[in-house]
């Protein structure tokens, strides 16, 4: 819903404190009351993050999570959680995105949603219909399956790990469009960078500018392969991946330092 785990995090507890607060005996469906709650903290702080992305430095990425191996089996699970589909919600208003996650991803009933939202049922499906079509029309035409996605992150890796421009280009599709998240804290491209030739410049300048120890290591992020990159033993960045007919058509790299404190700490977690 908000693609920020901080804030995702501070509406459930906001939610918790309104919810101890209930008469549970005045209550006749507790589901339904919890989700009116955390529809509306949501929509709230929706508002506020539309705010801030407006001062926001560079192109905004929503924050990148850890995932399970088994949330990346479940194929329509992967999708909804994927980088790419949390940009294309970035696109709905704050109520088309509310409407579509309850809706889609939690089957929520109408009724339940209406409540939820401060609108009519029979606004509800329109405004459901209406976000469903805007998501769809985005959307890639064909599932792409994890083990095809981890072959061209694979190759990607072996490219990038190699410095050969070729084979960057080899594994690039003509029109891949590379977005990078640094938050005006790390260096990224003010816009997205557009075109196979201008990725593979602006890729192979950024790791050729370092004398660090780089690694790289596959990882699963929002149900989907991805890459850590690591300066000095220190997670510098991730990157996540839109993958169309075996080549890469999305490159999607976060490197604000704010956006990946959790998976460091998860990372470290693992670790030991």
């Amino acid at each position: 819903m908000l693609g920020s785990a901080a804030d995702a995090e501070d509406v459930l507890q906001e939610t918790w404190l309104r919810w101890s607060k209930v008469d549970l005996g005045q209550v006749s469906d507790q589901r339904a009351y919890l989700v009116r709650i955390t529809a509306r903290q949501s929509l709230n702080r929706l508002r506020t993050i539309s705010r801030r992305k407006e001062s926001y430095v560079g192109p905004w990425l929503p924050e990148p999570l850890l995932t399970a191996p088994d949330a990346a089996a479940d194929l329509e699970l992967a999708e909804s959680l994927s980088m790419a589909t949390m940009l294309i919600l970035e696109t709905l208003s704050p109520t088309e995105r509310a409407v579509f996650v309850l809706r889609e991803v939690f089957e929520i009933g109408y009724d339940d949603i209406a409540a939820a939202v401060g609108k009519t049922p029979t606004a509800v499906r329109q405004i459901a219909h209406r976000a469903r079509g805007h998501v769809d029309a985005r959307r890639p035409r064909m599932t792409v399956s994890a083990d095809e996605t981890r072959a061209a992150l694979e190759s990607f890796r072996r490219a990038l790990t190699s410095g050969d421009p070729q084979a960057l280009l080899d594994v690039l599709a003509p029109e891949v469009v590379l977005v990078s998240d640094g938050g005006g804290v790390k260096r990224a491209a003010l816009r997205p960078v557009a075109g196979a030739e201008n990725a593979v410049r602006y890729i192979l300048g950024g790791v050729g500018r370092t004398e660090a120890s780089i690694v790289i290591d596959p990882t699963l992020l929002n149900g989907s392969p991805a890459l850590v990159f690591r300066l000095d033993g220190e997670i510098d960045g991730v990157m996540a991946f839109r993958v169309d007919n075996d080549r890469i058509t999305g490159l999607y790299f976060v490197r604000n330092p704010h956006k990946l404190t959790r998976i460091e700490s998860e990372t470290s977690l693992t670790l030991r």
